[in-house]
Parts: structure tokens; C-alpha cells; sequence
């Protein structure tokens, strides 16, 4: 598959997936989510790969989310097609890759991690983070939620008021406030991000990879459950956004106004 979102790459073992769209913080459209799938599938197939890195272009964002801009009442609809639950965007698809696969996925944030690459990063087995990296949820501030993986594993990782806070409240956060919530793995300065990372997957391919993919089965099992609630929150969404309500939130965005749902209150 030739890529015109992402950059893959695979070299001794590594599968390194780059959201390559820096001029709009690498949020994604629906054609960035069928390449990361794509990507994903192949390093999952290929038994020469023991981990996989994901990453953002540039040094601004990781993800910012879906691109608001690629959106209308009918969901997501620009180049790529794919729908999912309504949606225009198979968002639950690659959530559904990144917990299956039988390798451990290591998420290296180098900037923006918002909305939808907010729980990107969640979903990775791990995170390293750039010193410079911000973290946050933007959903109910642009009309969205997710209320499947990115809140109610959000609330096993950090803890049920923690999770609410952050989504409730839509403000942004640090790396080391991301660690210290057990949200982030470690912290580095930014120029060593990379170098890191790249350290951590070496240190991933000296393991058994049977073993590691039974602990991440294992360490699944857990929250198993919350895809059935997956599924039923992206179908929820995608009827969401056909709402007065929700094109409120994503036209105050692209049109960089100040939001207003107070009519919805009445």
C-alpha cells in the first residue's frame, strides 16, 4: 500500500508508524486511519517484527484527534471513505488493532496528544514522552466524546475522578502531570525522545516474544469488556453528530469563535 498519511518503516525488528500530517498536528482523517490499520496488520503478520513505535511527525503533536475540518453532520467524510458505525472513520478499528495485536506497542509523544491521539497513546502498552509533550481531551469542547476506550480505560489507568477531570474540564496537562498519574511511562528531554524510544524497543526485542504476548493478553482480559461498550458509544457518536448540538462545537473550531451551548441548557 503506497501511505500519504503515515510514514512506516521497518528495521531490525521494529515497525515504526509516523502520523505524517504536521501541518495539522497529525490529526487524522479517515484515509490516516485505513493506512495505520494497514500498517499495524502488516507488522502484526510479519514474525520478524517484535514491537512497534508510534509516533507523530514533526516536533509540534503526536495527535490531535480527528481533523474538524474533515467534518460534517454526517460524520467524517474526506479522502478514504471506510465507514464505521456512521462515523466515516474506522476509529474502532484501529483501537481494536492496537489491543490485539500480539506485540507490545510503544507510543513516543513528541508533542500534542489531544482528543482522539490522546487515546491513542492511552491504548499503547506504553508511553514515552517529550519533556514538551501536552495531554489532554478536547471532545466536549468540539461537539465528540469517546466514550468507550478513551473514558473507561482512561479511568483504569488514572482513576475514575482523574478520568473525569480530564474530560469533563477538556484542560491540558504536562508530561510530568502525566506521569505522576500514571498515564506516562517516563518523561525525556525532548531531543532524546527518539533515542528512547528506539532504547526501549531494543530492550523489548531480548524478550520472549510467547511470553509477551501472553501477558498482553493477560493484562487485556481486564477491560475486555468495555468493547461491547465501544461499540455502542461510536454508534451513539455517530448519531451525535447529526445534532445541532454537536456541529456547534466543530463550527466554533474551524471557525475559531468562542463556543456556545448554552441554548442546548433550555
Amino acid at each position: 500500500m503506497n501511505y500519504q498519511d503515515i510514514v512506516y518503516e521497518k528495521n531490525n525488528g521494529v515497525a515504526k508508524i509516523t502520523i505524517n500530517r504536521p501541518k495539522a498536528y497529525n490529526a487524522f482523517r479517515s484515509l490516516t486511519l485505513r493506512e495505520m490499520i494497514d500498517a499495524f496488520y502488516d507488522a502484526w503478520d510479519d514474525n520478524s517484527i517484535g514491537v512497534v513505535l508510534l509516533t507523530g511527525a514533526g516536533d509540534k503533536a503526536f495527535c490531535v484527534g480527528g481533523d474538524q475540518k474533515d467534518r460534517d453532520s454526517s460524520g467524517y467524510t474526506g479522502t478514504g471513505g471506510g465507514l464505521e458505525n456512521g462515523l466515516g472513520l474506522q476509529v474502532e478499528g484501529l483501537h481494536t488493532v492496537i489491543r490485539h495485536m500480539p506485540k507490545p506497542v510503544i507510543a513516543a509523544v513528541n508533542g500534542y496528544a489531544i482528543g482522539g491521539g490522546h487515546v491513542l497513546h492511552v491504548l499503547c502498552d506504553l508511553t514515552i514522552a517529550s519533556d514538551q509533550a501536552r495531554f489532554g481531551q478536547a471532545g466536549p469542547k468540539v461537539g465528540s466524546f469517546d466514550a468507550g476506550f478513551g473514558s473507561a480505560y482512561l479511568a483504569r489507568i488514572v482513576g475514575d475522578k482523574k478520568a473525569r477531570e480530564i474530560w469533563y474540564l477538556c484542560e491540558q496537562f504536562s508530561a510530568q502531570e502525566a506521569v505522576e498519574m500514571g498515564l506516562v511511562n517516563k518523561v525525556v528531554p525532548h531531543d532524546e525522545l527518539m533515542k528512547e524510544a528506539d532504547a526501549w524497543c531494543q530492550k523489548i526485542l531480548e524478550k520472549s516474544p510467547t511470553a509477551l504476548k501472553m501477558l498482553k493478553y493477560s493484562f487485556n482480559a481486564d477491560s475486555a469488556s468495555i468493547e461491547g461498550i465501544t461499540q455502542m458509544a461510536m454508534g451513539s457518536l455517530a448519531m451525535f453528530y447529526n445534532t445541532e448540538e454537536a456541529m456547534e462545537g466543530r463550527n466554533a473550531f474551524v471557525e475559531k469563535r468562542p463556543v456556545d451551548f448554552s441554548k442546548f441548557r433550555k
